[in-house]
């Protein structure tokens, strides 16, 4: 069974392990002439169009695959070919190990020549072999593939590779589970009592699954026992089995009237592939916290002490005013007795 996967990243391209996006020719000087060249996939005439190969396989599986190498420079150059684990990187890149790293899955699947001999403005197709192991576990299996170029002036080598994905899924369920964890939140008050704090929060986000995924998280945060709250959408990155990235997030319009209690859900998503029949494993998390509302405290506070003070002014004016009245009278009554 084969199919072609529909989102995956693009074409990757690094100057020693530097990555892009998308398909582009690299520059190098091995011999102190300047080589330009660029990989893609193809079929057995030339490049297809694809930026990069998808497919999803039986275990056991022998498929022949094609890349194209291009040399723009003025010379024939023999470029290495490599194939190896392909990964993301803490930016959500995709890479693949360097060529003194082992690899241990996709890549091993891999066979492809040594060294391909490319001549000056030609184009020349490889083909290569994907074998699916009969144990292959189902799940998606990340690879590249890459031409390289060693650059031999100076006293250190730098190696300039042009590749592209090659994305391996073993059939099989199909799991997309993104677990939550180290979930750490911040109250962060405004001093204007009139006006709402924001919440701050952090978790980390473990692809638990064995095909990669995104996630559609909310976070909700509750306050006055559960009377008031607001919401926020976040999301989770991209992420391959076994990856795990840290998630920022936060919620506003939040007063910190004492407990706090905020619940972060996060439902993974199948990056790529059929999802059909998939086991979408969704996570909920809760932690509590306490604020407290200094600012409305500090203003409640003042309120309290000028009502008090203009309560006790009040009094005092009114005693005098009754003891000037009292005065009055006393003085009235002693007038009219002297009359007598």
């Amino acid at each position: 069974m084969i199919r072609f996967l529909p989102r995956w990243g693009a074409v990757l391209v690094a100057m020693s392990t530097i990555v892009l996006s998308a398909p582009v020719a690299v520059s190098a000087e091995p011999t102190g002439a300047t080589v330009t060249w660029a990989v893609q996939p193809a079929d057995a005439r030339g490049p297809d169009g694809r930026r990069w190969i998808e497919h999803t396989l039986d275990p056991g599986t022998v498929l022949t695959e094609h890349l194209a190498v291009r040399n723009f420079g003025d010379a024939p150059v023999v470029f290495a070919l490599q194939a190896a684990d392909g990964y993301l990187t803490d930016k959500g890149r995709f890479n693949m190990l360097t060529s003194g790293q082992e690899s241990v899955d996709g890549g091993t699947w891999i066979t492809l020549p040594e060294t391909v001999t490319v001549g000056a403005k030609q184009t020349t197709v490889v083909p290569f072999t994907i074998t699916v192991p009969p144990d292959a576990t189902p799940g998606d299996h990340p690879a590249g593939v890459a031409a390289t170029v060693t650059s031999a002036g100076g006293t250190v080598a730098v190696q300039s590779r042009v590749g592209f994905r090659v994305m391996l899924r073993a059939s099989g369920t199909v799991t997309a589970a993104v677990a939550v964890g180290d979930l750490s939140v911040r109250y962060e008050r405004s001093w204007n009592p009139f006006s709402p704090g924001d919440v701050h929060l952090t978790f980390t986000a473990q692809n638990n699954g064995n095909v990669a995924a995104t996630g559609d998280g909310s976070v909700r945060v509750g306050e006055l026992f559960g009377l008031a709250g607001r919401s926020a959408a976040t999301d989770v990155p991209e992420l391959l089995p076994g990856d795990g990235r840290q998630v920022e997030a936060h919620v506003g319009g939040i007063w910190g009237l004492g407990r706090l209690t905020t619940t972060v859900e996060v439902t993974p998503t199948v990056v790529s592939g059929d999802p059909g029949g998939a086991d979408i494993r969704p996570t909920t998390i809760t932690v509590t916290a306490w604020a407290l509302p200094w600012p409305q405290l500090v203003l409640g506070v003042l309120v309290g002490t000028l009502l008090l003070g203009w309560r006790t002014i009040s009094r005092r004016r009114r005693r005098k005013l009754a003891r000037l009245l009292e005065q009055a009278r006393a003085e009235g009554r002693e007038s009219v007795r002297v009359a007598d």
